[in-house]
This record gives structure tokens, C-alpha cells and sequence, in this order.
């Protein structure tokens, strides 16, 4: 059964790689690259999961984790990240488990490790 997914990232050709693989077996993909268009579609639609990264301009992934958790608690997490200047990746990835996602993929990932992930994710 297709799903409603929101790819979140900041670098469009992740988005858009991640986004190609999840349509490629059916599923229905919008994007956005800030955490808070990310809020605003999970506001104006139902979606069934969200991949956000955590590193994003603005309105952060974990912010955006609290948000969905609390707008449409029923939407799955899968929080996805290679880090950043301030967090390594592992440290991000586990606050985004306690914050509320899902599951967690650290970056980078090739397509098997994405779709394994989202199946955990979506079984959880």
C-alpha cells in the first residue's frame, strides 16, 4: 500500500535520492528542506512517515521531531544524519530517539540500508 512520506534534508540531491528510491516502490514522496516546512506539511497533510535529517538551517530536526510528535502523534519518525560541526552523528542520532523518532539511520546510507530502515520504522 502506497504511503504519504515527507523527505526532509537540506542538501537537495540527498532529498531527491532518498526521495527517487521510496517512489521506485510505490510510495508518494513531497520534500522540504527546512525543519520547519517539514512542520507546516505534517500540519496540512496526513502523512504516514517523515525522514528528516537533524542538521538543517533554522528550525532543526529534533525541533521538528517535538513538533510532528505533538501535531500528528500517529505520523512515524526515521531521523537520518552524518553530523555536523557541533554533534557527531551517533550523539545526534540518539537524542532523536529520545525526543521521539522511530528510528535512526546514520548518514551515509545506500538504498538497502534506507529501506530496511523505514520497514523497522514503519513495524515498530
Amino acid at each position: 500500500m502506497p504511503l504519504a512520506i515527507v523527505v526532509a534534508d537540506d542538501v537537495d540531491e540527498i532529498r531527491q535520492l532518498v526521495g527517487h528510491w521510496l517512489a521506485e516502490i510505490g510510495h508518494t514522496v513531497t520534500y522540504a528542506s527546512t525543519g520547519r516546512e517539514l512542520i507546516q506539511q505534517v500540519r496540512d497533510h496526513p502523512i504516514d512517515l517523515v525522514i528528516t535529517d537533524l542538521v538543517m538551517p533554522g528550525v532543526d530536526g529534533l525541533d521538528a521531531i517535538l513538533a510532528i510528535n505533538r501535531i500528528r502523534p500517529s505520523t512515524r519518525i526515521l531521523a537520518i544524519s552524518g553530523g555536523g560541526r557541533n554533534m557527531p552523528a551517533d550523539a545526534g542520532l540518539r537524542l532523536a530517539k529520545g525526543v521521539g523518532a522511530d528510528g535512526v539511520l546514520p548518514k551515509p546510507f545506500v538504498r538497502k540500508q534506507l529501506l530496511a530502515a523505514v520497514e523497522r520504522v514503519l513495524g515498530a
